[in-house]
């Protein structure tokens, strides 16, 4: 099973546009004010995965358009942005949706969801090397989270219920 989402997220990044530089798409996440979406290769992602500000706590979620248990899990990540906004707690969605599906699904799909939380789509076809770099026991399958702060990082690869996802954070902002 682990051989085949390899292999479908493969398949998924390689039909990408292979864009290594980053950009950005206006995006109306909430149907009012524009926001950019941002287009990052993963050596501009890694800021991301590694932000060491003193204070906080960061989510980041792997998911995509297209991967039903990802969509069923997005409105617990964005309950916890809207219940941690307060406590130093960063939820940063990383969407793996095809950069050519941007204007036709992912940005539709933001505006119905009006996510609240920082959006970025990955553009990297070179998954063999990043995934490894995420987590090194990371067979790439979605979704997948990370939650770190500069004393602890744990890797997810699963899905989550609010209560289960909280329990997780509660063990860093303690």
């Amino acid at each position: 099973m682990n051989q085949l989402v390899k292999l479908v997220i493969l398949i998924f990044l390689s039909l990408g546009n292979g864009t290594t530089s980053s950009n950005s798409v206006t995006a109306n996440a909430m149907g009012t004010a524009e926001e950019e979406l941002k287009v990052l290769n993963f050596e501009e992602l890694q800021s991301y995965l590694n932000s060491k500000e003193a204070k906080k706590t960061y989510v980041v979620n792997f998911w995509a358009t297209w991967c039903a248990p990802c969509v069923k899990e997005l409105p617990y990540f964005e309950q916890l942005n809207t219940n941690y906004s307060n406590a130093d707690v960063e939820v940063i969605l990383v969407s793996l949706d095809f950069p050519k599906h941007i204007d036709s699904k992912l940005k539709p799909f933001l505006k119905k969801n009006a996510l609240n939380s920082e959006v970025i789509l990955l553009d990297d076809i070179d998954s063999n090397t990043w995934i490894p770099k995420v987590d090194k026991n990371w067979s790439g399958a979605i979704p997948a989270t990370i939650i770190y702060n500069k004393s602890r990082r744990q890797f997810y690869e699963r899905s989550f219920n609010y209560a289960e996802l909280e329990t997780e954070l509660q063990q860093f902002i303690k």
